[in-house]
């Protein structure tokens, strides 16, 4: 945003700062005039127009209201972290429910969950018991989350990602 003597056109329409009341095209250096003799900024706040429309407003406090706004913006903003459940194709049932109470946990953070099947060996030869796992896991946490992308080999992984409600 340009200010003040910073604009470089030779007239603009000039719109007040109190209830945006349209002043007219008029030369920059009356603009300017006007301006300093309202003990105000020149503000360009549409360059792109013809003639650019500027505006009579204290920039300081301009700048001050809009910091706070974006910092207001930035408070209320809450990134999705991805948060990781690892699981074997043959875990024991305690420890299975011990892995889904994290998950749980991690959903009820509002994250999502990235649950992993580790194959050793020759168990990548059975995708399918990676598979059972993956639905025992969604359904199990079904009540608080949805599959957002199924399950699928990587390598010697099997992936998927789940969603809070």
């Amino acid at each position: 945003m340009r200010i003040n003597e910073e604009i470089r056109a030779a007239e603009v329409r000039l719109v007040s700062n109190d209830n945006d009341e349209q002043l007219g095209i008029v030369a920059t250096k009356d603009a300017l005039r006007t301006a300093h003799e309202r003990e105000l900024d020149l503000v360009e706040i549409a360059p792109n127009a013809k003639p650019p429309v500027c505006k009579l407003m204290d920039y300081g406090k301009y700048r001050f209201e809009q910091l706070k706004r974006e910092k207001e913006a930035k408070k209320n903003q809450r990134t999705i972290s991805l948060k990781e459940v690892k699981l074997r194709i043959n875990i024991e049932a305690h420890d299975f429910e011990v892995k889904a109470k994290n998950a749980e946990k991690f959903l009820a953070g509002r994250d999502k969950v990235k649950v992993t099947i580790m194959f050793r060996g020759r168990e990548i030869t059975h995708p399918e018991l990676g598979i059972e796992v993956c639905q025992k896991m969604a359904e199990r946490l079904a009540d608080v989350a949805t599959v957002e992308k199924p399950a699928k080999v990587e390598g010697r992984n099997m992936t998927m990602i789940l969603a809070p409600k």
